[in-house]
C-alpha cells in the first residue's frame, strides 16, 4: 500500500485544482465559484512546493496555468458552453505535455528505480492517449448530448483515470518484481 500511495500522491497533487473544479461542477456549484476554488487549490499546491523547495514539474505548471486561464475565462463569461468545452482544451493540452518521453519517471518509488523506467515510459504515452480520448468524448457529449454532460464529466474522466492508474500500478509492480527476481536468480547462478 505504501508504494501505491507513493505513486498516487504526486499525480493527485498535479491535478488537485482540476479535481476540485470538476467535482464542484458535478455538484452543480456555480461555475465561477468552482473555478475560483480550482484556482486557489492549484496556487496553494504550487506555493507549498515552492516553500518546501521541491522541484515543480511541467505538468504542475501546466495544470496551474490551465486552471487559472480557464477559471478566469469562466468567471468573466459565465457561459455554459465555454464551461462544457473547456475540459476538451485542458485534456488536449495535458495530453500534449504527456507526450514528453519519460515524464512519468518521477512517479517511480525509490525501490523501483532501475527496473521499470521502460514500462513507465510506455504508460506515459498511454496516459497521453487517455487525455486525447477524454477530450474528444467531452466535446462530443458537450455538443450533441448536452443534458448528459454533467454526468459524463463527473464520472468518465475520474473513473477512467482510476482504472488506468490501477492497471499501471499492477503492471509496473508485477514487472518490477519479476525483474528483481530474475536479477537475483542471475546473481545466484553466477555466484554458484
Amino acid at each position: 500500500m505504501d508504494t501505491f500511495l507513493h505513486a498516487a500522491r504526486p499525480l493527485i497533487l498535479d491535478f488537485l485544482g482540476s479535481i476540485f473544479f470538476i467535482i464542484l461542477l458535478a455538484l452543480k456549484v456555480d461555475p465561477a465559484t468552482a473555478a475560483a476554488v480550482g484556482v486557489a487549490v492549484s496556487v496553494a499546491v504550487i506555493a507549498v512546493q515552492i516553500v518546501r523547495r521541491k522541484p515543480i514539474a511541467a505538468l504542475q505548471w501546466l495544470s496551474l496555468a490551465l486552471v487559472v486561464i480557464s477559471g478566469a475565462a469562466t468567471m468573466l463569461t459565465h457561459d455554459a458552453r465555454f464551461v462544457m468545452a473547456k475540459p476538451s482544451v485542458i485534456y488536449t493540452a495535458v495530453g500534449v505535455v504527456m507526450l514528453q518521453r519519460g515524464w512519468m519517471i518521477r512517479y517511480i518509488p525509490p525501490r523501483g528505480v532501475g527496473y521499470v523506467e521502460d514500462v513507465t515510459t510506455v504508460f506515459g504515452y498511454v496516459w497521453s492517449a487517455l487525455m486525447f480520448v477524454t477530450a474528444a468524448a467531452n466535446l462530443v457529449i458537450a455538443v450533441w448530448f448536452t443534458p448528459w454532460w454533467v454526468a459524463y464529466v463527473g464520472i468518465f474522466p475520474v473513473v477512467s483515470k482510476i482504472i488506468l492508474f490501477v492497471i499501471q500500478f499492477a503492471v509496473t509492480r508485477g514487472t518490477a518484481r519479476r525483474r528483481v527476481l530474475a536479477e537475483r536468480a542471475a546473481l545466484a547462478a553466477t555466484a554458484g
